[in-house]
């Protein structure tokens, strides 16, 4: 092994070759559960570096983890505990590589992170829409690898409805260049759709060319208390209706994730959860001038407190205030960590089966393992919802997790699959649902994505154990 390391030296050079010391950094996933050991964590500067790597770690036959930010949270981008792994670091692949204003569309390479990508937007003038709570840490490479999601999927799409083309070196170690930015190109099979989502499985992304909007001329946003799960749905049908394609945010978040919050960040005043069994979270960016935009917020807002699907609401008066009501939303991940561990769930409805799936679901944990708590939260507009467990009030969260994840789990999941549902909705699969994948998806599905690996993955050397069984 001293001369494959030897070896990658001298492409990246000695001091991006990291095989002694602490290197937690790069082998432990963002929420703690899951610790490998790498043979060595590599830092390429370039798409000509990161083909290199791969093709001698190919030689070699040892496989590689891909790596952006390590915000994951299925166990995807750490290496396993055999120490025979590569973790190959995108993070100084970090450039802006272009802005196409005529045609919106930015390029960036595969560890640019997802805030600096929304700046260098900023300062063209327009608009990048992806945002998530980890845009601060997390990147382009690693958000198209998971086809991560966030808070405007409602209007602007997950990661791949973004993305116009990317640079991928394959397993071999060959560079595909399809940066084009074209939105037409029937040319025969979609290769950057098998690449996003894939989690580093089938290909490296190295780069990639996102779509860019013009920006919004008023965001309003507004924060809503709602009696129940159904009026949560009825309100977004009015919004829908009323507000259109500027309806761009629709966030529910259940009382208890709520009074987590307040627990845990005193600091912060939250809005009206004590009345209600829900509260949403709408924001509307609109082309309108603001004053236009604000009386169809309005409006939509006093229809729903005259059919009582609202209780309560109040609108931000100022930037600062929508960024407060949003900083709340992003704080209950935050907020149930500081509760202790938990089960997460990032599960995909129907929006229409929600109200059902909550109230039977929660029931059915309720009459299973008594006392447990539901922290329920997430994008409504898009029928995504975190759906997590917490131990009941006093007990130990460790002997909780330990002893009940895998029950917990197979209740929520079937339950889902009852609903026509996805057991992974923007996290992504990893190595922590690889083998409920296996139950919940369908053996024809499976089939055709083992085939898809053995083609362009034939030795199994990207990520492996990941998404798919080894």
């Amino acid at each position: 092994m001293n001369a494959l390391l030897e070896t990658l030296a001298r492409i990246v050079g000695d001091g991006n070759v990291l095989s002694q010391g602490d290197l937690g950094a790069w082998e432990q996933d963002w929420r703690k559960r899951t610790r490998g050991k790498a043979l060595a964590v590599v830092r390429p500067a370039s798409t000509s570096e990161v083909a290199q790597v791969v093709k001698v770690c190919a030689g070699a036959g040892t496989s590689i983890v891909a790596q952006g930010g390590n915000t994951g949270l299925v166990g995807g981008s750490v290496p396993d505990a055999t120490g025979q792994q590569v973790v190959l670091s995108l993070q100084r692949l970090n450039a802006v590589r272009g802005i196409d204003t005529a045609n919106l569309a930015i390029t960036a390479e595969a560890g640019c992170v997802l805030q600096n990508v929304q700046h260098a937007a900023e300062a063209a003038d327009l608009l990048f829409p992806l945002s998530l709570a980890a845009e601060g840490s997390c990147t382009i490479g690693g958000n198209l690898a998971t086809n991560a999601g966030g808070t405007q999927v409602l209007r602007y799409g997950n990661s791949r409805e973004l993305c116009l083309g990317l640079e991928v070196v394959t397993a071999q170690g060959e560079v595909w260049n399809g940066l084009s930015g074209l939105r037409k190109d029937n040319t025969g099979y979609d290769l950057r759709d098998l690449f996003i989502g894939s989690e580093g499985t089938l290909g490296i992304i190295t780069a990639a060319t996102m779509k860019l909007y013009p920006r919004p001329a008023a965001t309003l946003t507004a924060w809503a208390a709602v009696p129940s799960m159904e009026d949560a749905v009825r309100l977004l049908g009015l919004a829908h209706k009323s507000l259109g394609a500027s309806l761009t945010g629709f966030e529910v978040m259940g009382r208890f994730a709520l009074e987590l919050t307040a627990k845990h960040f005193r600091q912060m005043r939250v809005p009206l959860y004590e009345q209600v069994p829900f509260c949403v979270l709408l924001e509307n960016s609109d082309h309108e001038s603001e004053p236009h935009a604000r009386g169809r917020f309005e409006r939509l807002l006093e229809t729903a407190l005259e059919q009582a699907c609202v209780t309560d609401a109040v609108v931000a008066e100022s930037l600062t205030q929508a960024h407060q009501l949003w900083h709340i939303r992003e704080c209950i991940p935050l907020a149930q960590a500081e509760e202790g561990l938990n089960i997460k769930h990032d599960i995909s409805l129907p929006v229409s089966s929600i109200p059902e799936f909550c109230r039977g679901t929660d029931a059915l944990l309720a009459r299973e393992i008594p006392g447990v708590r539901i922290v329920n939260f997430g994008h409504l507009g898009d029928g995504n919802l975190h759906y997590n467990v917490q131990a009941p009030t006093g007990g130990d969260s460790a002997a909780f997790l330990a002893d009940n994840e895998e029950r917990v789990n197979t209740l929520v999941y079937d339950s889902v699959s009852r609903f026509g549902g996805s057991i992974s909705a923007e996290h992504g699969v990893g190595s922590l649902k690889v083998a409920k994948l296996e139950q919940h998806k369908s053996p024809v599905a499976l089939a055709l994505m083992r085939s898809i690996k053995r083609a362009l993955d034939p030795a199994n050397l990207m990520n492996p154990g990941r998404v798919l069984r080894a």
